[in-house]
C-alpha cells in the first residue's frame, strides 16, 4: 500500500476508537481494504496453486450488509 492509503488507513482507525467514524469512511475504508487483499490474492496466486485459498465474501455483500445498520 501506498503512504497515502496507509496514512487513511489510520486516521480511520483512530475515528473507530473514538466513535467518530462515519458510515461513508466506513465504506470507503473496505472498499481500499478490499482492493488491496484481491490484488495480492492474484498477484501470488501462481505461488499457491496447489494450495486452498480462503474464500474472501463479495466486497458488495459486506458493503449490503453494512447499509442495512
Amino acid at each position: 500500500m501506498n503512504p497515502e492509503i496507509l496514512a487513511k488507513i489510520a486516521i480511520w482507525r483512530q475515528k473507530a476508537v473514538e466513535g467518530t467514524l462515519s458510515k461513508e469512511e466506513m465504506v470507503e475504508a473496505i472498499k481500499l481494504i478490499r482492493e488491496d487483499r484481491v490484488s495480492a490474492v492474484r498477484a501470488s496466486e501462481s505461488g499457491r496453486k496447489a494450495k486452498a485459498q480462503a474464500v474472501i465474501p463479495a466486497a458488495d455483500d459486506l458493503l449490503a450488509e453494512l447499509g442495512n445498520l
